[in-house]
């Protein structure tokens, strides 16, 4: 099989991952391109979302971030009184800065930190207006350069320094697409104190636009990761999980990698069907205590 072929298989296998085959649940809301609600991809949507986080105590909602060619529409939540504050640079995941990744900032800044998600597919277009993951793949994700990524966080972490976040404390995390973005970043970025990623993507063929993978910079990290995956995610493999475990534990690195046997991909994710709450929970207790312990609160 070439090298095309295994990217699409691999493609098909995490949209299958993602999309189950019902569709019911509620739609996106857009309010002038920025995502009000879940994005359109996001298929089937529970009826209730387990986990929502209201702005009390919170200064929350879209920010400005100067980037190299574009202002970059970003969503931030931090406490509304005290800092300067610890930065969590959230990575979206695949559906874009949608209502659920809003959420992730919020709990973030109940827990004492600045969290910024900026919208890193502004360039490619809008995501929460496309209505299937294969399309989103096809029409935007496969076009957004990891280069483009890395500068526009390099860029977010900057604005976030100036405008209440203390730099000398701030870690990253990501979910899905931005699970793989997470391990790249710790690469790129020694003033992070940590990472956190959730079942990101480890290894794929290369691609002009995704010319290296977590397992090819595993001796590159230059800050600790924890990642988070599961025994049942239709997309990323146990035997993958476990290659870059031993690819750390060669660099002498101090990350580690974490596997529930149980869950499937999107684990962390309580507003679909994909949500293990047993999982969920004792990643999001670890990764507060992995950025603790690293320095970052």
């Amino acid at each position: 099989m070439s090298s095309a072929s295994r990217l699409q298989e691999s493609i098909r296998t995490e949209i299958d991952s993602l999309s189950p085959p019902a569709i019911t649940g509620r739609r996106a809301f857009l309010a002038g391109g920025i995502a009000t609600g879940f994005a359109l991809a996001v298929q089937p949507v529970c009826a209730q979302t387990v986990i929502k986080t209201d702005a009390e105590g919170l200064e929350a909602g879209w920010v400005k971030v100067p980037a190299a060619d574009i202002s970059l529409d970003a969503y931030r939540a931090m406490p509304a009184k005290g800092g300067p504050f610890p930065v969590v640079l959230v990575v979206q995941e695949i559906f874009g800065v949608h209502e659920w990744v809003q959420d992730i900032c919020r709990r973030l800044a109940k827990a004492g930190y600045l969290a910024i998600a900026p919208a890193l597919y502004q360039r490619q277009g809008d995501p929460t207006k496309i209505e299937s993951i294969a399309e989103l793949q096809s029409k935007i994700v496969s076009k957004v350069p990891d280069a483009q990524v890395i500068q526009d966080l390099d860029a977010t972490a900057d604005w976030a320094a100036k405008h209440d976040g203390d730099a000398r404390r701030m870690a990253i995390t990501g979910f899905c697409w931005g699970g793989r973005i997470v391990w790249l970043y710790a690469a790129h970025n020694p003033q992070l104190k940590a990472g956190a990623a959730w079942y990101g993507r480890i290894e794929a063929p290369e691609t002009q636009n995704n010319p290296k993978h977590p397992i090819d910079i595993a001796a590159e990290l230059k800050v600790p990761v924890i990642g988070f995956y599961g025994g049942k995610d239709g997309g990323i493999t146990v035997d993958s999980v476990e290659d870059m475990r031993k690819a750390v534990k060669a660099a002498g690195g101090k990350s580690e990698l974490v596997i529930y046997p149980d869950a499937g991909h999107g684990f962390l994710a309580d507003y679909r069907p994909s949500y293990n709450p047993a999982a969920g929970e004792d990643g999001w207790r670890k990764m507060l205590a992995w950025f603790k312990s690293n320095g970052v609160m």
